[in-house]
């Protein structure tokens, strides 16, 4: 690249190394023996909570004409359906619903080519990897700017992951990386719409398509990530590209992703963790009074809702039923519950209001001069963790579990 594009990076804060090409050799070089055991751990719990999002999502309606508009795209019906829910993950730091896209991607690829658990495994943590490290590099404007980050960079996640199991090299996987550059898509403006479940959905297909496409020799863009035209400067503004490489193969971002507690907006779990808490209190308060950080307000102000897809992004409906039902699982999230009387006279007495000072997940509850403290969502042990699998997976859940349990033993893996 000649002068002229050098120093527009540099004006751009942009280093003129090339973390694609850094990022693609590390994936192509990594071995199973690289991945420490806590991450391979971590990455089970992953498999193990996505696998129970697709199998539950798979009944949903818009997961259904998915289907049958797109018949043959197992992962593209695997990664809508992991999101149908809203129950799948975050990664804490981007708000990137990370294993959706890489997971399907990874099931797609079992399905057709011989794959052993702790290639699957493997596959499944790099691409999780490279979706949050881009993540990290492109927030916070990104997702400000109206992007939907699960799925602009959900697509390099999920051609990382195929890369890998389809054994491509470092040149190859960098071309792939830029094949999936150029198909990066999906707008904020469609949650709470049927709509939002494509955007895991053509990540999934997307990146596999770049995989395949890099592994026949298909060239792509020597900087995808960090040209001035590139995916950082194009969808980021002010990235930081150091994100993409620091540490890599020493700090995992998988460590930062959680699993949701309940089928909602992830800036709702602390909410609906205080208010089953403190449901005795909170249900004889005549008003409810919830302040929440300006952005979860965005997404979450939703008093009426008046389907399942509005009610999981609706703080008002998440108080009501958390107190009116004491849960806060599928049913409570249902086009029925939206509708239920209770539920809605219940919404009409709780008021919303924004407070800067609160972090992004967190929430603070008001009722009877009484303050009531709710700064962060409590996390997902592994017994949580398979108690949700259960529920999502209904009687298939003890072997499934046990699969994956012993999933890098496995000489052959046919996901479900």
């Amino acid at each position: 690249m000649g002068a002229g594009g050098q120093a527009g990076r540099r004006e751009a804060g942009l280093s003129p190394a090339r973390p694609t090409a850094a990022l693609a050799a590390f994936l192509a070089s990594s071995s199973w023996e690289d991945v420490p055991a806590a991450i391979r751990h971590e990455g089970k719990r992953g498999i193990l909570n996505v696998l129970g999002c697709i199998l539950a999502g798979r009944e949903d309606p818009a997961v259904d004409l998915v289907r049958k508009v797109f018949p043959l795209e197992d992962a593209l019906i695997d990664a809508a359906a992991a999101t149908a829910h809203d129950y799948d993950d975050t990664h804490l730091r981007t708000v990137i619903h990370a294993t959706p896209p890489v997971a399907a991607a990874v099931f797609s690829l079992a399905r057709k080519n011989q794959v052993s658990g702790a290639e699957l495994l493997h596959a499944f943590i790099l691409g999780v990897e490279t979706t949050c490290r881009i993540g990290n590099a492109v927030m916070p404007g990104h997702y400000e700017h109206g992007w939907h980050i699960t799925s602009t960079c959900g697509v390099f996640g999920a051609s990382a992951a195929a890369a890998k199991l389809l054994h491509l090299n470092g040149n190859q996987t960098a071309s792939a990386l830029g094949i999936a550059a150029t198909q990066a898509a999906g707008l904020v403006e469609v949650l709470g719409s049927m709509v939002r479940v494509l955007n895991a959905g053509f990540a999934a297909r997307n990146g596999i398509a770049a995989a395949r496409l890099a592994g026949e020799g298909f060239e792509g863009p020597r900087e995808p990530l960090e040209g001035l035209r590139g995916f950082v400067n194009v969808f980021g503004g002010e990235g930081d590209l150091k994100q993409v490489t620091q540490s890599l193969g020493e700090h995992w971002e998988m460590t930062r992703v959680a699993y949701k507690p309940y089928p909602a907006g992830v800036v709702l779990h602390a909410l609906i963790d205080v208010c089953l808490e403190q449901r005795e209190r909170l249900s004889r308060a005549k008003d409810i009074i919830v302040h929440l950080h300006p952005l979860a307000i965005e997404r979450t102000d939703r008093p009426e809702p008046r389907n399942a897809i509005e009610a999981r992004l609706s703080a008002q409906h998440a108080v009501a039923v958390a107190l009116l039902k004491g849960e806060a699982g599928l049913p409570q999230f249902t086009d029925a519950a939206a509708r239920d009387a209770d539920v809605q006279a219940l919404r009409r007495r709780i008021r919303v209001v924004p407070d800067t000072t609160l972090d992004k997940m967190a929430a603070r509850v008001g009722v009877d001069a009484i303050t009531i403290e709710a700064p962060a969502a409590r996390p997902m042990d592994d017994a949580r963790l398979e108690a949700k699998f259960a529920s999502l997976a209904g009687a298939r859940a003890p072997l499934l579990l046990e699969t994956i349990r012993s999933l890098e033993t496995l000489q052959r893996v046919s996901p479900p």
